[in-house]
């Protein structure tokens, strides 16, 4: 069975500091589907917002965001429980830091923890351990920490659900005639180094931070798609006919 890894984004997740329930329960009902012929791994970003309903906290303060997301973590669970219990899928929660991957036991251990859930039909949801870990110790962004679940678990393809339709040539924001690259094999290292942030006020990624993911995937033969999260057409028809009508692969060169 082939294995995928299904990273959500902050701003497809939440809607005036509270969970879009609309959209969560189109992206459960996704994966439900998807677990049908996929081995699924996702990684959710939202606890920081989540936490903002409960806690009126400064997040541009470190400890701030911290106390949000230690607050916001299990009501952001509470709502993938409920939801997916709809639909019979067990969940578990798994989170992570940069240094779970520079260690080669802890990578090991949750390699096996993961495989444990996926061969007990258990749903594994992994976040960034926001709340114990230092600046030194996180990637800062789900995009970064997704691309390392996709290879350190062997999956076949990355899918990063976003607020934007994929990848332009230019900003689309600026340019009208902006047009989505429906495939790229190489990211050019400007594009890397550009500065262009995240839309939503709780998000921590931004374009850039999903082409070093798609260049971390490249680079090691790994494929990314990056589509909305919004609008889930491009997704299904990727993923459950092999149409590519919207959206951008990422994959290496042959």
């Amino acid at each position: 069975m082939k294995r995928i890894v299904i990273k959500v984004g902050t701003a497809v997740l939440t809607d005036n500091n509270n969970i879009a329930k609309e959209r969560m329960m189109n992206l459960v009902t996704l994966i439900a589907n998807l677990k049908k012929t996929y081995d699924v791994i996702l990684v959710t970003s939202g606890a920081v917002a989540a936490g903002y309903s409960t806690l009126k906290l400064d997040k541009s303060k470190q400890i701030g965001r911290k106390a949000l997301a230690a607050a916001g973590q299990p009501i952001l669970m509470s709502s993938y429980k409920r939801k997916f219990g709809i639909y019979d899928i067990d969940t578990a929660q798994i989170l992570l830091t940069e240094d779970d991957f520079d260690s080669r036991k802890r990578t090991i251990m949750f390699q096996e923890i993961i495989n444990t859930h996926l061969n007990y039909d258990i749903l594994p949801i992994v976040n960034e351990n926001d709340i114990t870990s230092t600046p030194e110790q996180t990637f800062g962004d789900n995009d970064q920490l997704s691309a390392h679940v996709a290879y350190a678990t062997n999956a076949d393809l990355l899918v990063i659900l976003s607020d934007i339709d994929g990848y332009y040539d230019k900003n689309p924001r600026d340019f009208k005639d902006a047009k989505i690259i429906q495939i790229i094999t190489e990211i050019p290292a400007s594009a890397l180094a550009d500065d262009s942030s995240a839309n939503n006020a709780f998000a921590t990624g931004g374009i850039v931070t999903k082409l070093k993911a798609a260049d971390f995937l490249m680079k090691r033969g790994k494929k990314m798609f990056l589509c909305n999260g919004f609008d889930l057409r491009g997704a299904e028809d990727y993923l459950f006919k092999g149409e590519h009508n919207l959206g951008t692969l990422f994959k290496p060169k042959k």
